[in-house]
């Protein structure tokens, strides 16, 4: 997986927006409050509104004094009348003498203080009737504090908004790159695995996208070497069909040349039955390769070995290849780095392909040159190369071509590579392993 920076991260850049936001809202909040309250304080200043609801509190006090026949020593007349306004605090004053007041509702004989009616001169007076003769009532009302709070409603509305807005402005980048890639795997949903996925960005989005696009990429090439196997089937198919034919039809006139008695002498007939041993030999090799490959495609999924390094898996088996190659007259050039790394195998898999490997150099390979054998290593895969020169006026029907298919078949199935380069006069066969941590 891609290494990403921990600055990167989508945790770390939401953070880093949610505490932008935070900040944007809380000057905004701090300007509109301002600007709400000097408002507010605008409209009380230039308007009658106080006026008017200060009218219609008295109007409503003189109605609930004049039915209940209220007096304006009635401590607890008034306080029943006070208690169900919310928003208004009143004060009365007989004869220029305070007997009432809202704010000190257990005072019963607040007239008794003798608080005259002047005491703050900016206060203002309306006159109601009580049962015990006219009065001035001070009246202050609290109802403006609504105001205040509907404003300061409307302000943290607002501040929320912007917060809102700060935070889906600073992720809708993000947002539409998640429906891109949305869009994209909806795409590959379709069966259209050369559609590539978008990658941008270092965050785990980034780090998703490309983990998407290698498994499109290995979605395909699996589709591909599917495709190359029927392609591949199809020409052995036709090529065996040839290959056989051929000695078959050789057996068929030497046979009847010998029922018919159709040979000079015995020599001759010795030579023909020679001829057609060697073909039915052939022919049998044909089909072994043949029922090799078969039984391969027809294997259920192996289960690899458990993990073990790359030269306790192959340094004897490779001793022994060398040994086998001197025996039969190769020359050997070796070049071993034995790189510490783990693999995975299957080991009658690996013993198989070795085995085609040796017994293709052995029909084919010129034994006046070396062969060269080495190590060979990639990011993730670890393997080897077989390079020889090749024998010249070769005959056609010394070739099967089936050993190379059965080494790719057999290592593709161990989840490594094979690769085959051959040139007019040089064959080389690289063979890799998946390696592992």
């Amino acid at each position: 997986m891609v290494e990403m920076k921990k600055r990167n991260s989508i945790y770390i850049r939401l953070l880093k927006l949610l505490a932008v936001a935070a900040v944007i809202s809380a000057v905004y909040f701090v300007v509109i409050h301002s600007f709400g309250t000097f408002l507010v304080d605008k409209f009380y200043a230039d308007s009658d509104y106080i006026d008017n609801k200060d009218e219609a509190y008295i109007e409503r006090l003189q109605m609930y004094v004049t039915k209940g026949h209220i007096d304006s020593k009635d401590t607890d007349g008034l306080n029943r009348w006070a208690q169900k306004q919310k928003f208004v605090a009143i004060q009365v004053f007989h004869d220029d003498i305070l007997t009432y007041d809202s704010d000190y509702p257990n005072e019963k004989e607040v007239w008794k203080e003798g608080i005259h009616k002047n005491f703050y001169d900016w206060d203002k007076y309306f006159t109601v009737t009580f049962e015990d003769g006219d009065a001035d009532v001070s009246i202050y009302g609290r109802y403006f504090y609504q105001f205040y709070t509907y404003a300061f409603v409307v302000e943290v509305i607002l501040t929320v908004l912007v917060f809102l807005f700060v935070v889906i402005f600073g992720i809708r980048k993000m947002i539409r790159y998640i429906q891109k890639l949305a869009d994209e795997i909806e795409i590959l949903e379709s069966g259209n695995l050369e559609y590539p996925i978008t990658i941008q960005g270092k965050d785990e989005l980034t780090v998703l996208a490309r983990g998407l696009d290698n498994m499109r990429k290995s979605f395909r090439s699996q589709e591909e070497n599917k495709e190359k196997l029927v392609r591949l089937n199809q020409k052995l198919v036709t090529e065996m069909s040839h290959d056989l034919r051929t000695p078959l039809t050789s057996i068929m006139i030497y046979t009847e040349i010998l029922k018919n008695g159709k040979y000079k002498d015995e020599e001759q007939r010795e030579k023909y039955f020679e001829k057609i041993s060697q073909k039915a030999h052939y022919m049998k090799r044909l089909t072994d390769n043949l029922f090799e490959y078969a039984l391969i495609d027809s294997e259920k999924e192996i289960i690899l070995e458990n993990p073990i390094s790359f030269q306790m898996a192959f340094y004897d088996l490779m001793s022994e290849s060398c040994t086998y190659l001197q025996q039969n007259g190769f020359s050997i050039q070796t070049d071993f780095n034995w790189v510490d790394c783990q693999i995975q195998i299957y080991t009658d898999y690996v013993i198989r392909i070795f085995d085609n490997i040796l017994s293709n150099i052995i029909k084919y390979a010129d034994r006046s040159e070396s062969i060269q054998i080495s190590d060979i290593y990639q990011e993730d895969y670890a393997g080897f190369c077989f390079k020889n020169k090749k024998q010249r006026l070769l005959k056609k029907e010394n070739s099967t071509h089936i050993g190379i298919p059965n080494i790719v078949r057999m290592i593709g199935r161990m989840r490594g590579t094979c690769e085959v380069k051959e040139e007019d006069n040089s064959f080389t066969i690289y063979i890799y392993f998946r390696t592992y941590a």
